[in-house]
C-alpha cells in the first residue's frame, strides 16, 4: 500500500463555530497572520485554498486525487490553521475533541484508504493526555498532529512529559507540522513565511526535542517530522559541534546526529538529492512518503519524486509503503 503520511483536511463548520464563540480572538489571530505572511501572500493563499476546497473536504474528490497520484492510503490530518494555539482552555479542549471526531468520521468514509490523525491542545499541557486518549482510544485514530510550539510551550517544556510518556505507551504517531513562524514580520514578503518559516520551525522544534533529552527519556516515541524535518538534517553537523564543545548543549546523552535515526521524516523536500541525504543521515527506515496534499507547496506527484531519487528499489519501496506500515504495526489496537 503506497502511503502518503502528510495530507490535510479542512473543517469549515468547526472554524465557523470557533469564530462564533470568540470573534475577537479570531480577529486577533487573523491580524497576526497578516503580519506574519503579508497581504500579498494571504491573497494568493486564499485563492489557492478556495480552488482546492473539494479535495480538502470531500472524500470522493480526495480518493480520485489519490488514484491520480498512485497513492493507496493517506494519513489525514487537519490543516494547521485548525490548531488555534491562542484558544483558552475550555475552547481548546472542545476543538481537540471535535476535531478528533470529525477526522475519524472522514476516515470512516473510506477506512481501507484513509487513516486519521487527531489533535491535542498543545498550549494547555495539563489537558493534553485526555485529548490524546480521546484520539487513540476513543476515536481509533493512529496518532495526533502537533505544531512546533504554542504560546509559551516549547516541545522541551517539562509540562509535556506526561504527553510524551503516554504517546510512547500508546504507540501513537506524533506528526510534527508547524503553523506559523516566530520570526513574524521578517518573513512577510516573497512567501518567506512558508519557504523559510516552515523549515525553520521544524528545525527549532526538533532541536528542542533532541537537546532537552526527550528522546532519551521516551525512546519509544514515534515522531514524524513534516517537510523533511526542515533545515536540521541538512545542518546537523553544527548541532554535533555544539554538543561536543558547549556544556549547556549536553543535556542529551549522545551527539544530536544520532537522534535522527530515532525520528521519521517525510519526503516533502522538493528535491531528490534531499531525499537521498535524508536516507543517508537518518536511515532508509526513517523516511516516509509525504505530499502536503492538496496545497500548492506540496508535491503534485509524490511517488514520482521518490522513484526519481535513484535509490535501490528495495529502499524506494520502503519509503513508499513499508516504513509507514511499520509505524502503525506497534500502535494500540482498538
Amino acid at each position: 500500500m503506497i502511503t502518503d503520511v502528510h495530507a490535510h483536511l479542512l473543517l469549515p463548520a468547526l472554524h465557523a463555530e470557533v469564530e462564533r464563540r470568540v470573534p475577537d480572538l479570531v480577529a486577533e489571530a487573523a491580524d497576526l497572520e497578516r503580519r506574519r505572511n503579508g497581504v500579498e501572500s494571504l491573497q494568493v493563499s486564499g485563492a489557492m485554498v478556495g480552488a482546492r476546497i473539494p479535495k480538502l473536504t470531500d472524500v470522493g474528490a480526495r480518493l480520485a486525487a489519490m488514484d491520480a497520484q498512485g497513492v493507496d492510503r493517506q494519513w489525514v490530518s487537519v490543516s494547521p490553521n485548525h490548531f488555534y494555539p491562542w484558544a483558552p482552555e475550555g475552547l481548546a479542549v472542545w476543538v481537540a475533541l471535535e476535531t478528533n471526531r470529525l477526522i475519524a468520521a472522514h476516515a470512516a468514509l473510506a477506512p481501507d484508504r484513509l487513516t486519521g490523525l487527531g489533535v491535542v491542545p498543545l498550549q494547555h499541557p495539563e489537558r493534553i493526555v485526555e485529548c490524546l486518549d480521546d484520539a487513540i482510544l476513543g476515536r481509533g485514530l493512529a496518532g495526533v498532529e502537533i505544531s512546533s510550539f504554542a504560546g509559551d510551550v516549547e516541545l522541551s517544556d517539562a509540562r509535556l512529559e506526561p504527553f510524551w510518556a503516554r504517546a510512547a505507551e500508546l504507540g501513537a504517531v506524533v506528526f510534527l507540522h508547524p503553523f506559523g513562524c516566530s520570526l513574524d514580520e521578517r518573513l512577510d514578503r516573497f512567501y518567506l513565511s512558508n519557504t523559510v518559516g516552515q523549515p525553520t520551525e521544524n528545525a527549532v522544534a526538533l532541536s528542542h526535542l533532541i537537546f532537552s533529552g526527550v528522546l532519551d527519556r521516551h525512546p519509544g516515541l514515534k515522531i514524524v517530522a513534516a517537510h523533511g524535518g526542515g533545515y536540521l538534517p541538512f545542518a546537523i553537523g553544527r548541532s554535533d559541534r555544539a554538543w561536543h564543545v558547549r556544556p549547556e548543549a549536553q543535556r542529551c546523552r549522545h551527539a544530536p546526529s544520532t537522534y535522527l535515526r530515532k525520528l521519521w521524516f517525510d519526503t516533502v523536500v522538493h528535491d531528490p538529492v534531499a531525499i537521498r541525504h535524508l536516507v543517508e543521515v537518518a536511515g532508509a527506515s526513517q523516511v516516509v512518503l509525504g505530499s502536503d496534499f492538496p496545497f500548492d507547496m506540496g508535491l503534485d506527484d509524490p511517488v514520482a519524486l521518490v522513484r526519481g531519487a535513484d535509490l535501490p528499489a528495495v529502499l524506494t519501496e520502503r519509503i513508499l509503503a513499508g516504513n509507514a506500515a511499520a509505524l502503525l504495526e506497534t500502535g494500540v489496537r482498538v
